[in-house]
């Protein structure tokens, strides 16, 4: 006879593994006495989506370093029809350490995506572009919209600035009309297939990628 089955699960159903790390070895008085540890997290486990660097670390703590060595470089987002990408496009900005996300438009999004990275990550809300456009250049922040339109250049073969906001729109529309023209420049991916466009949360993530092969300093 093979080993027992969960209740309820199919016999061919792979057991998937569980990430994280379970309760710090131990007794309470071998616990590291560092303040950026969590006692919970410490005592139950850290099962979040973090790098083994920040295994029991306090929200805060992860928080505080990150922003010692956040990327130079912001993504900002169209938010006009609650896009399921937006969520997704948050996460790879936490992943690739960027310094601020901006929403445009709608204060709400859709936060599936995340995975709860957003908790990491620095978030500015515009009511719209005009906001947005009056904020960069405050901050003198070139603006770099990536959009397959007629005049883009190929992101690869384009001006990267290091400080720049990567602005991004949403999945079928693009960018409006009205970003398109505050933007300082306009890129886009090139693609050899069928497809007129590629998923707008790949897009960004190629796009951000694109600066950090340029920019990222490990």
């Amino acid at each position: 006879m093979g080993e027992p089955h969960p209740e309820g699960a199919a016999h061919d159903e792979p057991q998937l593994p569980q990430h994280g790390v379970g309760p710090w070895p131990g007794c309470r008085d071998a616990w590291p006495d560092d303040p950026r540890y969590d006692p919970e997290l410490l005592e139950h486990g850290d099962r979040r989506n973090v790098v083994d660097r920040y295994r029991y670390w306090r929200l805060e703590a992860i928080v505080a370093d990150l922003d010692e060595r956040r990327h130079p470089f912001h993504v900002a987002i169209e938010n006009w029809q609650h896009d399921l990408n937006i969520g997704s496009i948050v996460r790879t900005a936490n992943a690739f350490a960027a310094e601020t996300v901006h929403i445009i438009g709608r204060r709400r999004w859709n936060k599936r995506g995340a995975m709860v990275t957003d908790r990491y990550q620095h978030l500015m809300h515009h009511p719209d572009v005009a906001d947005f456009v009056a904020w960069a250049h405050a901050e003198h922040l070139p603006i770099v919209a990536v959009d397959n339109v007629e005049g883009a250049r190929p992101v690869d073969r384009a001006e990267l600035p290091e400080r720049c906001v990567l602005l991004f729109g949403q999945e079928g529309p693009g960018l409006s009309e009205e970003a398109l023209a505050a933007a300082d420049s306009v890129v886009e991916i090139t693609q050899y297939g069928s497809t007129r466009s590629i998923n707008a949360s790949a897009a960004a993530a190629i796009v951000m990628h694109e600066w950090v092969r340029r920019h990222a300093r490990r």
